[in-house]
């Protein structure tokens, strides 16, 4: 008959922890009695005493031994806490050890995992789950009901449009197939430096922010090594310190008369797409935002009452732009009531982005800097100072001033907020008066320079 171990038992006395802290290098093991036989104390060569439970495995009857903890750091009285757990899995026909070994392997294969998944994430993968679980409303499971609920993104839905577009335009086009975690500082100053020398300083600095973003969100649920510094804000540290320009400054750039007459006479032939040239004559007719034209859909046009209800603006807030006689005539020259959009590219569909305006123009005034080889009379204008798209807004607002009118029209024309008390109590839109101001401009452009369509 074969003795169980708990029956093999030469020590009759308990342990106790003074008796754990004489043991010496070469005693005999140490045994407890009673509801704790099975735990033993070993002093090893280096006078370490361990914890152990020894048992006969209810799996294959083998005797195992599972080691509990290293004495004084796991204490007696948490010993045998332990080996009570141990003893209640070995009843229901567990093998402590075994299980342990089990756990270890399982744990190394997560781990071994995690790794392959760190290896192939690339940065269009990094940059898709950053848009479609933060930036982007999405759906989620409740875990607790199985239902589907709607969570909002952080960004309003034309942020969302615009954020992805900014990634992808750029971040994606030139890293979306590198490995992510192998993508290092200079790679992303590298592409912040490509954007910067085609003149999109802002352009730029909102690449460099979103990436960065994109990355700590990365980070945040662990999909990197624990030492995994963030690329894109090594790449931020070093574009500050090197003094490149990456954010917006204050525009003051207002076109005279003429500069206005040099402009227009100039842009029909200019390189200018003809989707551009068209949002550049609206721009100056009707003040609007070069972002807002390039979106606009001919369902919101009424030109028979000459007005455009403008649903989507930078505030936030809809309004109705008047148009004049000169900006309804020219409309109905390209009119396409079977299109959605105004401006729509003719390889995707969807409006043409408003950053082509300003990549235009840069290629316009840089031709040496790109492949495209313009006819003389297409570069940029000579001996006149620099101005972008949105100067044309800033110039119809300051030209309505110079007609004399009043600055709430004048404010109410290009679509701006009313602040403090004006903006609670005058809630007046002046759409009559922006209608009558707007045809006035109309006619001083015309007197300017007959513009021919």
């Amino acid at each position: 008959m074969v003795r169980s171990i708990e029956q093999q038992t030469t020590i009759k006395k308990a342990l106790s922890a003074k008796a754990i802290e004489k043991m010496k290098v070469g005693d005999p093991d140490k045994s407890d009695i009673g509801e704790y036989v099975g735990l033993r104390v070993h002093c090893g060569k280096t006078g370490m005493k361990t914890f152990f439970y020894r048992y006969r495995s209810p799996v294959d009857d083998s005797i195992k031994q599972y080691k509990i903890g290293n004495f004084p750091q796991v204490t007696l009285a948490e010993a045998r806490i332990e080996l009570i757990r141990l003893k209640a899995e070995r009843n229901q026909g567990i093998c402590p050890k075994h299980k342990k070994e089990q756990e270890k392997l399982q744990q190394q294969l997560e781990q071994e995992h995690v790794q392959k998944d760190i290896s192939q994430l690339t940065v269009h993968d990094m940059i898709e789950m950053y848009l479609t679980e933060v930036i982007e409303d999405h759906w989620i499971t409740d875990p607790r009901t199985g239902e589907r609920k709607k969570v909002l993104g952080v960004r309003k839905p034309k942020g969302q449009a615009e954020t992805r577009r900014t990634l992808y335009g750029d971040a994606v086009r030139v890293l979306g197939n590198r490995v992510a975690l192998e993508v290092t500082r200079k790679d992303v100053v590298a592409l912040t430096k490509e954007i910067i020398d085609r003149g999109s300083n802002v352009q730029a600095g909102r690449v460099l922010s979103e990436l960065t973003l994109a990355y700590e969100y990365t980070i945040g649920l662990e999909r990197f090594p624990a030492n995994f510094a963030n690329p894109a804000l090594l790449a931020k540290m070093s574009i500050k310190q090197s003094r490149l320009k990456v954010t917006c400054k204050k525009g003051t750039r207002v076109l005279n008369d003429q500069e206005l007459k040099r402009v227009l006479a100039w842009l029909p032939t200019s390189g200018f797409t003809t989707h551009q040239k068209h949002i550049l004559y609206l721009t100056l007719w009707t003040g609007c935002r070069t972002g807002e034209l390039c979106d606009a859909q001919w369902s919101d046009f009424d030109l028979d009452r000459g007005i455009w209800h403008l649903k989507a603006s930078k505030n936030s807030t809809e309004r109705y732009v008047q148009l004049s006689t000169q900006c309804l005539n020219f409309l109905y020259s390209f009119y396409k009531p079977d299109q959605k959009y105004l401006f729509a590219s003719s390889r995707t569909g969807l409006p043409i982005q408003q950053k082509s305006l300003s990549e235009m123009k840069w290629q316009l005034k840089n031709p040496e800097k790109v492949q495209t080889k313009y006819r003389a009379e297409q570069l940029w204008l000579e001996n006149m100072d620099d101005w972008n798209p949105h100067d044309l807004r800033r110039t119809v607002r300051t030209g309505l001033s110079r007609l004399g009118c009043p600055t709430d029209i004048a404010e109410a024309v290009l679509g701006h907020s009313k602040k403090g008390i004006e903006g609670t109590y005058n809630l007046h839109n002046y759409e009559a008066e922006c209608a009558e101001w707007l045809q006035k401009w109309a006619n001083y452009l015309d007197s300017i320079m007959k513009i021919n369509h």
